[in-house]
């Protein structure tokens, strides 16, 4: 990655029903920053009453999800029984490990009703030493996770290290993600101990270092990070850590530092080896051709 903040517009995909994910990584100049490998930030789209989201049951393996809401909530049922609703300001993180399936949903109350679905899907590589750990999944709600202020700024510290803060969300590696509210004029440092940077806006507008950020778009950058300066009232994600311990390669929901593992992973669920998850037995997504 560059050591100057470098630009990133993403790929906006249509999931129909009214519902699109802009995927802003991995693009070309940016397949990772720190151990983030995938970001798609999702809506904000409203569901009319009857409607909702539903992600079948679907594997991985090597990596840690973590689903972010600022609006709506999503029912996650994995393969180790676990059942949690996610709602905004709480976490849901899944270690997938050696491998995990699991299906995102509306929950039904939320479907009868109609809601307004918006929030962040992020995939953090694991180190290849814990590659093939054991799956886990915890919950966090949100008075668990540290809240720093600062002049003109609110921030809430998801997972990882970062302003003196440490979240208590289980991670392998060194990193920081989290959610900021910046007021006009207001200026944050990006924490030191990191190498690598993410900055995505939501809604607003940053300064950092020579780039203007606006909102829907990303900056990412190595090296000392220079101080974000809100030019307008802003919501932003912060992310990044320590450099990935070697490239990674992504097929379909798999993250593995080596095709073979891929390979493995893929015959794996064509022939149905993967745990299937408790309470969503009766569908899969297939393994795309």
């Amino acid at each position: 990655m560059d050591a100057q903040p470098i630009l990133i517009d993403g790929r906006l995909h249509d999931l129909g029903e009214g519902f699109s994910v802009r995927r802003l990584l991995p693009v070309l100049d940016a397949r990772h920053v720190g151990p983030f490998v995938f970001y798609d930030h999702m809506g904000p789209a409203d569901f009319a009453p009857g409607r909702g989201m539903d992600v079948r049951p679907h594997p991985h393996i090597g990596l840690a999800t973590v689903t972010w809401l600022f609006d709506g909530s999503i029912r996650h049922r994995d393969s180790l029984g676990s059942l949690a609703d996610i709602q905004p300001g709480a976490v849901n993180w899944m270690t997938a490990g050696r491998g995990i399936v699991h299906s995102e949903r509306t929950p039904p109350q939320a479907r009868v009703e109609g809601q307004r679905l918006h929030g962040i899907q992020v995939w953090v590589a694991l180190p290849r030493e814990h590659a093939e750990v054991a799956p886990e999944f915890h919950h966090h709600e949100a008075d668990a996770l540290p809240r720093i202020r600062q002049s003109g700024v609110e921030l809430v510290l998801i997972a990882g290290t970062g302003w003196d803060a440490a979240s208590p969300v289980k991670v392998y590696a060194p990193m920081f993600f989290a959610e900021a509210r910046l007021d006009a004029g207001a200026e944050l440092a990006l924490p030191s101990e990191h190498v690598e940077h993410g900055v995505h806006v939501i809604d607003g507008e940053l300064a950092w270092g020579g780039l203007t950020v606006s909102a829907g778009r990303m900056a990412a950058q190595s090296g000392d990070a220079p101080a974000l300066k809100a030019t307008h009232a802003s919501r932003v994600m912060l992310f990044g850590g320590a450099p990935l311990d070697g490239e990674r390669h992504l097929w379909w929901n798999f993250v593995a530092a080596d095709n073979a593992r891929i390979e493995q992973a893929k015959a794996d669920w064509r022939e149905k080896r993967f745990p299937k998850v408790p309470g969503d037995e009766l569908e899969f997504i297939p393994l795309p051709a």
